[in-house]
């Protein structure tokens, strides 16, 4: 399965906003959430203090601040593909 990891911390807008929206997104789209606090990690904290919300996709960073859903939907097509092995989120 696809694991989805959200670097974030609280009390941050943009981060509830991609958590809300990754949210909605997996209602229709077969992934594991996971969230990540940067303040319970002071290196982590150090390096994406700056950077949040930040996303990961199969532990490659791919969206810092927003989600563009269109291109969101289209790594893990990307991912989904029979060349990997992986097919329909199995």
């Amino acid at each position: 399965m696809i694991e989805v990891l959200v670097y974030s911390k609280p009390d941050c807008c943009l981060c509830d906003e991609v958590k809300a929206q990754l949210s909605k997104l997996r209602e229709t789209h077969r992934f594991e959430l996971r969230e990540l606090n940067i303040l319970e990690d002071p290196e982590i904290y150090e390096k994406y203090k700056e950077e949040i919300p930040v996303v990961f996709i199969n532990g490659r960073k791919a969206f810092k601040y927003h989600v563009n859903e269109v291109e969101f939907l289209r790594r893990l097509r990307m991912i989904l593909t029979p060349g990997d092995g992986l097919q329909n989120g199995t």
